[in-house]
């Protein structure tokens, strides 16, 4: 700013520090905090092409959206996707993180522990499972597939519920909580709880060094790109499917003949509410002579 005077230049940089001093500011109050005079500030709007301080705040306020915007997409949908990507790009993007999710989860199983899990799980009298939100839906879906084998499991999407149900659990019972970061309070809580009634804790997450990681008796990790972390993210979700699906099948390995004594029973319970199977398309009847 060397062809600028002293007042424009201080008033420059102010907006280069903060370019939403115009929305949060008079033009008064600016000319004040710059050391000069309204009627200098208006000067200065005019030698940028504005036709005054309104027109400034104008701009300032579409700028600010602009940058909003931009920071909301990145925040809500992730840095691997762009605003102008074409479908095809979409696509190709989406499937490499779900994919990179669920391979880099495979990879890095602890085989030796997740037996260990699901031995615990299937020699417990009571199975807790936690998670808040998103993370609900997969506790959601392992008590359900737990329970049609046979384990006595319940799933708390609400924390006073699954602090209730956490102080009562003793030892020989396994509690197991999801979360995505390991930093949500209410699934640390819960866990804690469970813990220190006397549960084995297990956290299934995608930081092993975050808080709720920390905190358990082990840790299963539900790997998902970094760049695509979002607090709905499918890709994580897939990989905590992947873990769950892994320990539902590897509990009803345990006791095979039961597993498939229950598993033919409710198939059987539900058969009658489900049409058959169409094979072909429906041909009408040929009409004959009347």
């Amino acid at each position: 700013m060397p062809a600028m005077s002293a007042a424009f230049s201080k008033i420059a940089s102010l907006l280069l520090e903060d370019p939403s001093l115009p929305l949060q500011l008079s033009i008064t109050e600016l000319a004040q905090r710059a050391g000069t005079s309204p009627a200098t500030v208006s000067r200065f709007c005019r030698a940028l092409g504005y036709a005054g301080y309104p027109t400034l705040r104008v701009r300032a306020a579409a700028e600010q959206g602009r940058t909003s915007a931009r920071e909301s997409w990145e925040a809500d949908i992730g840095r691997a996707f762009r605003p102008d990507d074409p479908p095809e790009q979409v696509v190709r993007t989406l499937l490499n993180a779900h994919s990179a999710a669920l391979s880099t989860t495979a990879e890095g199983v602890d085989t030796a522990l997740v037996a260990r899990v699901a031995a615990a799980i299937a020699g417990s009298p009571h199975v807790d499972i936690y998670g808040i939100e998103g993370s609900a839906t997969i506790a959601r879906e392992l008590q359900a597939r737990l329970y049609r084998i046979g384990v006595n499991a319940h799933a708390w999407g609400e924390a006073h519920a699954g602090l209730t149900s956490a102080a009562l659990l003793e030892e020989g019972t396994v509690a197991i909580a999801f979360s995505n970061t390991g930093r949500t309070d209410e699934v640390i809580e819960m866990l804690s709880l469970a813990k220190s009634s006397g549960a084995y804790a297990v956290a299934v997450t995608s930081v092993p060094t975050s808080p709720l990681a920390s905190l358990a008796d082990d840790h299963l990790v539900a790997s998902a790109p970094g760049e695509y972390l979002q607090p709905d993210d499918l890709s994580a979700k897939h990989a905590q499917m992947f873990l769950i699906d892994l320990l539902y099948l590897l509990v009803a390995q345990l006791d095979f003949p039961r597993t498939s004594s229950l598993l033919a029973a409710s198939a059987a319970a539900v058969a009658p509410h489900r049409r058959p199977p169409r094979f072909g398309r429906a041909v009408a009847p040929e009409k004959g002579p009347r």
